[in-house]
């Protein structure tokens, strides 16, 4: 079985822990991507008209001879039409409620019946989380989207991480373990070319690495101006342990949190 060394937050070596076979698990970069989009589209919103639009107006005309409100004999076109104005027995008729009128119906509208999710087996869902594991203790593959320098991974500090309520505490840590020019690189933002900066999403960021442990809150609270994210190891996602769909993300665990992945 493997094993990994346990940190202090000095950045000195306290122990070892044996690895989960997750750790060990074949890479599979289509199924995590395909696990990724599945659990990404959760999040659609549907859109759709409502199914009374363009049909509220009465056009509903006689087409025999002689009846009131008729359109025979008058050379006017099978479109359904209703009355604007009249004058004794005479009436002024427009297009209503067909998809070539003004103000019509919309001849195929998006319906609230159509299924924007993707579904998923349970088991292609743990065999994506544990393929992504896997990718995340390849220096290789988490090389080429983090700053990692020559840190042996994968990363496992000692539970003391966890009482980190500070901001500046955490980033002390983190560069004492080798990560500094990682948390430099994710603190870079630029502005956002085209509309996207008129709808609340002006900057960019690079996506930084995720903390995974089994007490999320006061880290949750340290870490939120440093771009990082902080996740529970009994709730993990593809999207917490990919990097957007893709493998080799950099993540840094707790000693509990390892002891406690069962997947």
């Amino acid at each position: 079985m493997k094993k990994a060394n346990v940190l202090s937050l000095n950045n000195q070596k306290v122990g070892e822990i044996d690895l989960p076979d997750a750790f060990e698990y074949i890479i599979n970069k289509k199924l995590i991507q395909k696990a990724f989009l599945a659990e990404q589209s959760r999040n659609f919103q549907l859109k759709y008209t409502d199914p009374m639009a363009g049909k509220r107006k009465s056009s509903t005309l006689s087409k025999t001879r002689r009846t009131y409100k008729t359109v025979y004999g008058h050379g006017l076109t099978r479109t359904p039409k209703k009355v604007t104005w009249r004058m004794g027995t005479q009436f002024v008729y427009v297009g209503a409620t067909a998809p070539n009128t003004v103000g019509g119906r919309e001849a195929h509208p998006p319906k609230k019946e159509k299924v924007l999710e993707k579904k998923l087996n349970k088991k292609e869902k743990i065999a994506a989380i544990k393929s992504a594991i896997a990718a995340s203790a390849n220096r290789d593959i988490v090389k080429s989207s983090h700053e990692i320098g020559d840190i042996e991974l994968p990363i496992v500090i000692e539970d003391k991480l966890n009482d980190i309520s500070k901001t500046k505490e955490l980033y002390k840590t983190l560069s004492a373990i080798g990560l500094e020019s990682e948390l430099i690189r994710t603190k870079k933002r630029i502005i956002r070319a085209g509309k996207g900066k008129m709808r609340g999403r002006k900057y960019k960021k690079k996506l930084g690495m995720i903390i995974i442990t089994t007490e999320p809150d006061k880290l949750r609270r340290s870490a939120a101006n440093m771009n990082i994210d902080v996740a529970d190891v009994r709730k993990l996602n593809v999207s917490d342990v990919s990097h957007a769909g893709k493998p080799g993300r950099l993540i840094v665990w707790t000693q509990s949190a390892v002891a406690s992945l069962k997947i």
